[in-house]
C-alpha cells in the first residue's frame, strides 16, 4: 500500500465523516442560522476531501474535472446560505433574541425609512 492510497482513504473517509455530522446537525439543530451552518461548512469540506481523495486517484486530465467542482461548490454554497437567511429573517423564522449582531435588520430598517417619503 502507497502513501497515495493512504492520503486517499483518509481523504474519502474524513470527507465522508464530515458530510454525515453536516447532515445530522441539520436535523439535530434547532434553527435555521444554525441549519444554514449545518448545510454549508461540513458539506463544502466533506465534498472537497472526498474529490481530492478521488482525485489523487486519477489521472491529471480527469481530476481536473473534480478541480471545476469543487471550485462550483465552493462559490456557490455561500451564496445560496447568505440567500436562505435572508429570506427566513425577512420571514421571521429566526428567533432575533439570540443574534448576538443583527446588521441585517440594521440595513432594512435603514432601507425602509429611506423608501417612505
Amino acid at each position: 500500500m502507497s502513501w497515495v492510497d493512504v492520503f486517499s482513504a483518509v481523504c474519502l473517509i474524513t470527507g465522508a465523516v464530515s458530510c454525515l455530522l453536516g447532515a445530522i446537525g441539520l436535523l439535530r439543530f434547532p434553527d435555521v442560522t444554525s441549519r444554514l451552518q449545518a448545510a454549508t461548512k461540513p458539506q463544502t469540506l466533506g465534498l472537497i476531501l472526498i474529490l481530492i481523495g478521488v482525485a489523487v486517484r486519477l489521472d491529471m486530465i480527469y481530476a481536473s474535472g473534480l478541480i471545476l467542482v469543487g471550485l462550483f461548490q465552493m462559490l456557490t454554497a455561500p451564496i445560496m446560505a447568505q440567500l436562505v437567511g435572508r429570506a427566513a429573517y425577512r420571514a421571521d423564522s429566526i428567533d432575533r433574541e439570540t443574534l448576538v449582531v443583527d446588521e441585517l435588520g440594521d440595513h432594512i430598517e435603514r432601507e425602509e425609512r429611506t423608501e417612505r417619503p
